[in-house]
Formats: structure tokens, sequence, C-alpha cells
């Protein structure tokens, strides 16, 4: 589906090191602010544990899971708004992606300097809020300007111009104050009247508060990540505690040595799928599957998509000619054996258009497109 998250935050955070971790693309991570002057762009499968015990059940020539896309930004310092360090570059690339994941550095480190001189997440945090607000507040009074005008137009392009012009001074008020948009209680009729604007700071976020190894296992005390989770809960937004170091140092890992490491570092995943998962979750996706011997997919789709809109995914043609849909959950195909089972059983059901499908949904879509 092509969607994206983009990996912002201060200089010397960890939000290349986190990207290397991701995506294991090699991206540079350097002690000097910028190291990362164009968006690096890296391709994360999403761990799914129900499509491996699917293909250990199939047996499939090849196994494709779904995948998210990280874009590593540069960094941002008090003034991008204005065009301060790369500021006009990083909140070009931010508009471009569907959401926005935060890093915050949470631990010390004398050999690596932070911008502001001294560890607070907090500040961090609002420092960036306030660049995005300010970019915004740009963007609004533009609109704004150009609203007014219209406003005195006589008859309906008058009166909608007068309703939008409502809208954007009640957002602006709340910008001036720092308030993103994203936290502005904005109904679903006023979003609708600022969706063109795409405003940066409407955007979902999830906050990664980065440690160091030292501090994982203490890390639900942390004074530092204590911030983090306070400032997340306050947004009703996901955080994710994360050594990016350790994560980075994981991935040059021989697969098989990998496993040993993480006990040895008492974790029991990588971190790393924590962030994915969560991010997958921050948009609102889900995934169905595609099994069979030549191939056990999975497919991404927004929660609350029908079988028609499911099938798009795959092709455009399955959506137009969309007939039914051979739907069985995964739990029960791999309590049954196989889907020749499920057949005998009558146990695959045939699902028409009004079909809701349900996250890990294995299906066969019917359909017919005339030319």
């Amino acid at each position: 589906m092509g969607l994206s998250i983009g990996i912002v935050g201060l200089p010397n955070v960890g939000k290349s090191t986190l990207f290397n971790a991701l995506s294991n693309a090699g991206a540079l991570a350097a002690n000097y602010p910028f190291a990362t002057i164009e968006p690096n762009i890296g391709v994360v499968p999403v761990p799914d544990d129900r499509l491996d015990k699917l293909t250990a059940l199939i047996k499939p020539e090849k196994t494709i899971p779904t995948s998210l896309e990280f874009v590593d930004i540069a960094g941002l310092v008090r003034g991008a708004s204005k065009g301060e360090g790369l500021g006009n570059q990083f909140l070009a690339n931010i508009r471009q992606v569907d959401a926005v994941l935060y890093v915050l550095r949470c631990f010390v480190d004398e050999n690596i300097t932070h911008v502001e001189g001294s560890i607070d997440p907090q500040r961090d945090k609002d420092t960036v809020d306030t660049e995005l607000c300010l970019k915004d507040l740009e963007t609004l009074d533009k609109r704004r300007e150009k609203t007014n005008k219209s406003s005195k137009a006589p008859g309906k392009e008058g009166e909608l111009a007068k309703a939008e012009l409502a809208v954007l001074e009640k957002v602006k008020a709340k910008l001036d104050d720092g308030v993103p948009v994203r936290a502005q209680g904005l109904t679903e009729d006023e979003q609708a009247l600022l969706k063109d604007l795409f405003f940066l700071t409407n955007k979902p976020v999830l906050y990664i508060a980065n440690v160091v190894e030292a501090q994982l296992a203490g890390a639900e005390n942390d004074p530092q990540v204590l911030k983090v989770k306070a400032m997340a809960a306050k947004e009703n937004a996901p955080y994710v505690v994360v050594a990016a170091a350790l994560e980075a140092e994981i991935q040059q890992l021989p697969v098989e040595e990998r496993p040993a490491f993480l006990e040895s570092a008492g974790l029991k995943e990588p971190g790393l799928n924590k962030i994915v998962r969560a991010g997958y979750a921050l948009l609102g996706l889900m995934t169905y599957f595609t099994v069979g011997p030549k191939e056990c997919r999975a497919w991404t789709i927004h929660k609350g998509w029908k079988a028609p809109q499911a099938a798009g995914v795959i092709h455009t043609d399955f959506e137009k000619g969309f007939i039914k849909a051979e739907v069985i959950a995964w739990s029960e195909l791999l309590r049954l054996g196989s889907e020749a089972a499920a057949r005998e059983k009558g146990l695959l059901r045939m699902e028409g258009k009004e079909y809701v499908v349900q996250d890990g949904d294995c299906m066969h879509f019917r359909f017919n497109v005339t030319t």
C-alpha cells in the first residue's frame, strides 16, 4: 500500500542508528549534526508469527511478509521552520509520510554530544513540536488569506469560505499556543475542511524512548523513560522503549546467533519488532493472507475494509470483477491441517461484497473481468 513512517528527532538522538537497525541499510551514523542529509528509505518486513506457522504448514515455494516503509529524515534543530540547519528540507520530507516516529534520547554518553547540552526527552519533543507548529502556522496563514477573500463572495462560495475561516481561526489559536493539530480535538467535519493542507502536526505519532543496554532492565522506572511514557499517555499515543545501538548490533549478527544474543541481553525478541507492530497499529492496518503451494503471502489493508477492497490490493481487476471470497481464519486452517480438510468439513466460508475482512483471514478470491 506504500505507507511510510518518518523517523524524526534532534541530531544525535539515535535516529540513523535506529534506521540502520530497522532496515540494515547502512545509513551513515556519525557524531555530528546532519549525518543524514538525503532521506534514507528502508522497506521493513512486519514480523508475524501467524505467517511463519502457515508457512510451516503449507511449505510453499516462497513466503512474502507484508512491510512498512521507514524514512530517516535529517535532524531537526531550533529554527528549522525558518530554514535553520536542514529545516526546510526536513519539513518537505515529513509532509510525504503517513505517520511520524519521534526518537527521544534517554541515555547519557559523553562521547555523543547533544545539541542542547543535556538529556531531556520532554524538551526535545517540545522543540520538534514547536518547529512543526510554526511551519503549520505558515501554511495556515497562506490559506487564511485566500479564504478570507473568498468569504466576501456572494452565495454558497462565500458561506463555505466563512465556515472554513472559522475552523482556520480555531486551529490558528491553538497552534499559536504550541498545540499540535492532532491534539486539538477537531471534529470529523473540521478535519475534512483541513485535509488538503497536510498539516505536519496532524499526523499520528509513535514515541521511541532510546536507551542504552544497561537501562533496559530498569526501563520501567527510568526517570527519562517515564517522561516519554507520560507524554505519550497525554496524547493517547503509543511508545516503545528500545536500545537502538544494541538493535543495530543484533542486525549485524548471523541470523542463527541472534536468539542467543537476545537471551543474553534479557530480550524475548528484538525491540524493532515492537516498533514495526506499533507503527502498523498506529496506521490502523491489519493483515490477511493468501496461501498455496507456490506462495504464502501477507497483505496489508486498513481495518474495516470489505472483501472487494481487500482483493484490490492484489490487483485492481480483483476488485472490479469481485464475485465471492473463500475465507477461513488462519487459526482454523492451522487446526484443521489443510484447505482440503477445511473444505471437507465445510469450514471454508463463501463471503460476498459486504463481508468485512478480519485480521488473520486466509482468503481466495473469485472474480470475473469482462473486456
